[in-house]
């Protein structure tokens, strides 16, 4: 579909460029990457479930069948990539191989596809799943648990860095009572976790799994776990339960699998103790994890720098009519509608107004009766990075404002206070006006200003452009200024 002069230059720039295929020990899976590098976007992912690791606490190798399922599905992955033009691919073997007697004879038969097998360490495994955490949340301090077929590892992250590690058990083979001692008596030997204070991010499958549960339980009104966050003292409630149910109980619960209601008990079970050790402030699950990891660590520190959900947007928007530039230029003459504060007078906040006045100016291409739907949905359940749940909330609520619908919903209320969304609002409501009074063009943010003093909002237009000056710009400044508790008015 072609959107303006840059629509050719988007079809390209959404081109498959990277992949990364995970040999892990139930799944072997390929995922395609596109642009933007620093958020990349997932262009294709499919996995094969060939529990290669099933048979290792038996019989040390991983089985034939197993093989033959995963080397069919990685000669499919194969071909794909070269029938895509992707070039650029990193294939990465974790535990099952890595610890299997027969696992260098199968590396071998995989490289015989054309694919260049890296078989990760325990470290560089747990540390690829540390950077993918460091990579969605820019800043992260705390403990990042990464949960696979066998083990668990704990990575400690602070300065955007990685450090030390310690590997867990992860199936209670011998009695909840056995598993617990054997978690605590781990932790125990992991000093280092008690020197980094924070969150403790959950990585994997199964984690996102006890998410879902967490969420379906709250009622929650969003369904992406990524950056979902959960209180101690609630998690502990809610592992406690999950402990003690079958996997045949948790299917019929969305986004939980049959093949992660298996593990789930396993899993809740073990972050009792986990959590009792390391004393988090609360639990954050991340969907990024040891592939995603893998591509930022190959960025150039620059590009590391870079705000992921700035990045994101400013791509996903690009396409839909959307200038960062001109962005800017109206988040700098809306500045009066934020009275030159951050987000409810807490600070931090111009990088989320930015972000939804891109989608905003995204919005205005969608077609009137779909505008406040779907731009809601893109701000509530489109995956963003570097951006919590209240952030999803807050730009929610300034695309509704955008739309000219202010008013905080009690869906929002759940995720952001009410004097929150009421000042994002305004920030919507500010992007109407300078929507209505030029059609947002630069001319007319470079002839006009919007200031405010005390109770006086004041629209300021330039003598020679005073015929932008309608009912409806009187109007949209007049609400504007009811909402932010002004008087509006307009000077030539």
């Amino acid at each position: 579909m072609r959107t303006g002069s840059g629509g050719g230059r988007s079809r390209l720039a959404d081109r498959p460029t990277r992949a990364v295929i995970d040999i892990g020990s139930n799944t072997v899976r390929l995922v395609v990457y596109a642009a933007p590098q620093r958020a990349p976007s997932v262009w294709l992912n499919e996995k094969v479930t060939a529990r290669l690791g099933r048979d290792l606490a038996t019989s040390g190798k991983l089985p034939e069948e197993a093989m033959a399922l995963a080397l069919r599905g990685l000669a499919r992955f194969a071909s794909i990539l070269r029938d895509i033009g992707v070039a650029e691919v990193r294939t990465v073997a974790t535990a099952a191989v890595r610890d299997a007697k027969n696992g260098a004879a199968f590396v071998e038969r995989v490289q015989a596809l054309g694919l260049a097998v890296e078989v990760l360490s325990g470290e560089e495994e747990a540390f690829a799943s540390a950077y993918g955490v460091i990579g969605a949340f820019p800043g992260a301090e705390g403990v990042v648990a990464d949960l696979g077929g066998g083990s668990l590892e704990l990575v400690g992250v602070a300065g955007d860095a990685p450090s030390h590690g310690v590997s867990l058990p992860a199936l209670r083979a011998k009695g909840t009572k056995a598993f617990n001692k054997a978690v605590t008596a781990s932790m125990a030997r992991a000093d280092w976790a008690a020197a980094h204070p924070g969150p403790l991010y959950l990585v994997g499958g199964t984690w996102r799994a006890l998410a879902a549960f967490a969420m379906h339980k709250a009622h929650y009104p969003l369904s992406d776990p990524h950056a979902y966050a959960v209180e101690i003292e609630e998690a502990d409630r809610l592992a406690k339960q999950l402990a003690r149910m079958a996997p045949a109980e948790l299917t019929a619960i969305a986004g939980i699998s049959s093949s992660r209601a298996a593990g789930l008990p396993d899993a809740a079970a073990m972050l009792r103790p986990l959590m009792a050790a390391l004393q988090p402030e609360r639990l954050v699950f991340s969907s990024w994890g040891l592939r995603e990891g893998l591509l930022f660590r190959e960025l150039d520190a620059g590009a590391q720098r870079l705000d992921p959900l700035l990045a994101a947007v400013a791509h996903f928007t690009e396409a839909r009519g959307a200038s960062q530039t001109l962005a800017a230029q109206v988040a700098g003459w809306s500045a009066a509608a934020a009275n030159g504060r951050g987000l409810n007078g807490s600070g931090g906040s111009e990088r989320l107004r930015l972000a939804a006045i891109m989608l905003a100016m995204a919005q205005t291409r969608l077609e009137p009766n779909m505008r406040l739907k779907h731009s809601v949905e893109w701000a509530l359940d489109k995956r963003w990075l570097g951006l919590d749940h209240h952030g999803r909330a807050v730009i929610a609520a300034m695309l509704r404002g955008a739309a000219g619908k202010p008013e905080p919903t009690p869906e929002l209320l759940t995720l952001a206070s009410e004097a929150a969304l009421v000042e994002a609002a305004a920030w919507g409501l500010a992007f109407r006006l300078c929507r209505r009074l030029g059609a947002g063009s630069r001319m007319s943010l470079m002839a006009s200003r919007l200031t405010r003093d005390g109770d006086v909002l004041r629209l300021t237009i330039e003598r020679d452009r005073a015929e932008l000056v309608s009912e409806q710009v009187e109007s949209d400044l007049a609400r504007l200024a009811a909402w932010l508790g002004c008087e509006g008015m307009i000077a030539i």
